[in-house]
């Protein structure tokens, strides 16, 4: 945003602090009224023909603005996404232990990548790759959605499982 001198237009319109509109002036009677209300001559829209300008205390308007940004950052919520890595002849116990830490990723609201990995000649087996996916699909199912389905990538299958939103 420009303000006061910076300002390059001839004619602006001139906006007072309550948002009513004054009309058109020159620059120079512009930054003199402004001036005379010890306030700063800010240009809000310089695309208009002729561009916007508003009678404020800059000072005051940067630090509202970044109040507003912090606000809006703190009520934003970051999405992680955990790793939970298996093997394909991965025992009950195994699993199951998986899939709790798995459903205790999904209840903190984070996502969960479900890599299986494949060693020498296991890469033939797909199929049970996929089999072993759905199981960890229906075993977090209460708690998570799949968000995008198992697919082979290189020698691992990878599976993205969602937090059920309620």
């Amino acid at each position: 945003m420009r303000i006061n001198e910076e300002i390059r237009a001839r004619e602006v319109r001139l906006v007072d602090e309550e948002g009513e509109q004054l009309g058109l002036f020159t620059l120079s009677d512009a930054l003199k009224l402004a001036e005379e209300k010890n306030l700063d001559l800010v240009e809000i829209a310089p695309t208009a023909k002729p561009p916007v300008c508003k009678t404020m205390d800059y000072g005051k308007f940067k630090y509202e603005q970044s109040k507003k940004e912090k606000e809006v950052k703190k009520k934003q919520k970051t999405i992680s996404v955990k790793e939970v890595k298996l093997r394909l002849n991965i025992e009950d116990n195994d699993f199951m232990t998986k899939a709790r830490n798995a459903i205790r990723f999904l209840e903190d609201g984070d996502k969960v990548k479900v890599t299986i990995m494949f060693r020498g000649r296991e890469i033939t087996h797909s199929e049970l790759g996929l089999q072993l996916s759905k199981k960890f699909a229906e075993a977090t199912s209460e708690y998570g959605k799949v968000e995008k389905p198992a697919k082979l990538e290189g020698r691992n299958m990878i599976l993205i499982l969602a937090p059920k939103s309620e």
